[in-house]
């Protein structure tokens, strides 16, 4: 019987670092912690999964991977059972960067191709279209999570915003098509919002930030606009302008889709809670975090939720967002506390996270009179996140002027900058 390998889900693994073996590996512990019971994957049921053999895992399996990679099945590559494979694209050997800039190029001249004054017959522009253009935007959010803020994800974002768009006018199209290209583009538009919020690019954030509102109305779809306005408020809370942080969550917080679905309720309700940390508002606070876990205890995991909702938003989320607010406020016991519980709930996609978490832990230890525990919680961030993530990198100096500040001439000082200087030589 003939079979198509699944490439994507080789791709995957390729830029995580997994082999079959430990991939089967992390898998199994996501079912163990799923469903209470060891997994029974080894390397040759992931094998079969890259050739295709099997096209579709069995539910526990699927939920497992969901948890590992932060990815719905079908975004790795998976087929449901009935559902014919869409075509694969050859087996490429290039680098990452060298695919990515393939895909887009290849996006863009498909839609110059079809735009052309005089081609024999205008192209129809069809569902396989923007089934292709969420592919990649699985990826992006994959990147995200994996490296943060980089200007790269930016740029690819950007790209693929502007060449979900130049296929609006490369052929013909249904009504539902059009939507969905102006909420493809509005997505990666608003990724590239993000990468440059969390690269502490505010400037051209803001630039991104308006035209991928202007799309996410042009796309009239709820779960995007909730997306963008509330990347919004996250923006304006990281510049100090908490009054239009709150008005901009508010607009997400009031869309119909959060009555409708709990979790995007808790989420909306999560960040407000950030807002009121940054605000100095403890009452607040306490408020929003409380109805934020109600909320999300009144969720229903079997609803449908677009792609970068699912790769993130999770108690661990909520811890951090937590983590955040009680840190600005000065309560440091509580910080720590919810630092501890996001750092024992993360998915292990999450490497950005991780590495904020563990450095916002090691602020809160230091406030708290605890230099050598706060400097080993610090050295466990990963070099690549310290020295190439913009806003790791600036907490962890902020870190290193308060060690020097409240333990000055420690062994905790020597040894952090020892560290450092290591970190230094690495890069």
């Amino acid at each position: 019987m003939h079979t198509t390998r699944n490439t994507i889900l080789e791709a995957w693994m390729s830029e995580h670092g997994y082999s079959s073996n430990s991939f089967a590996e992390a898998v199994n512990r996501a079912i163990e912690r799923l469903a209470g019971r060891p997994g029974g994957l080894d390397g040759s049921s992931v094998r079969a999964w890259k050739a295709g053999r099997v096209t579709w895992p069995k539910s526990a399996a699927r939920r497992a991977l969901e948890d590992v990679t932060g990815l719905p099945a079908v975004a790795l590559g998976f087929v449901p059972r009935g559902r014919p494979p869409s075509t694969p694209a050859p087996p490429q050997q290039e680098e990452p960067d060298m695919k990515r800039r393939t895909f887009v190029g290849s996006i863009a001249a498909t839609a110059a191709a079809a735009a052309t004054p005089g081609a024999a017959s205008p192209r129809h522009i069809g569902m396989s279209d923007v089934n292709r253009l969420n592919k990649r935007f699985a990826e992006i959010i994959a990147s995200d999570h994996r490296h943060g803020g980089q200007l790269g994800i930016e740029q690819e974002a950007a790209a693929l915003a502007d060449a979900a768009l130049n296929l609006q006018n490369a052929g013909s199209a249904t009504q539902r098509v059009r939507s969905n290209l102006y909420t493809s583009a509005a997505a990666f538009r608003s990724s590239a919002m993000w990468a440059a919020i969390d690269g502490r690019r505010y400037d051209v954030a803001q630039a991104h930030m308006r035209e991928a509102q202007a799309l996410a109305e042009m796309s009239g779809d709820q779960a995007i606009k909730f997306r963008i306005w509330s990347h919004a408020g996250t923006l304006y809370r990281h510049i100090g302008r908490p009054a239009d942080a709150f008005a901009a969550n508010d607009v997400a917080r009031n869309l119909h889709l959060t009555r409708r679905d709990p979790l995007f309720g808790s989420l909306g309700l999560a960040r407000q809670g950030a807002i009121h940390g940054a605000a100095q508002d403890p009452t607040g606070t306490r408020r929003a975090f409380d109805q934020a876990q109600d909320a999300m205890s009144r969720a229903d995991p079997a609803d449908y939720r677009p792609v970068w909702m699912i790769a993130f938003y999770d108690q661990a989320e909520l811890d951090s967002l937590a983590l955040s607010a009680y840190l600005a406020l000065g309560d440091y016991p509580t910080a720590e506390y919810h630092a501890h519980r996001c750092l024992s709930a993360l998915r292990p996609h999450m490497i950005r996270s991780r590495a904020i978490t563990t450095t916002r832990l090691a602020h809160a230890q230091l406030a708290q009179g605890a230099p050598d525990a706060a400097t080993a919680t610090a050295m466990k961030v990963a070099v690549e996140a310290a020295t190439r993530h913009a806003r790791v990198t600036r907490m962890l100096q902020e870190f290193g002027a308060a060690l020097r500040a409240t333990a000055p001439g420690s062994p905790s000082v020597q040894t952090w900058t020892e560290h450092t200087a290591a970190w230094r030589m690495a890069v």
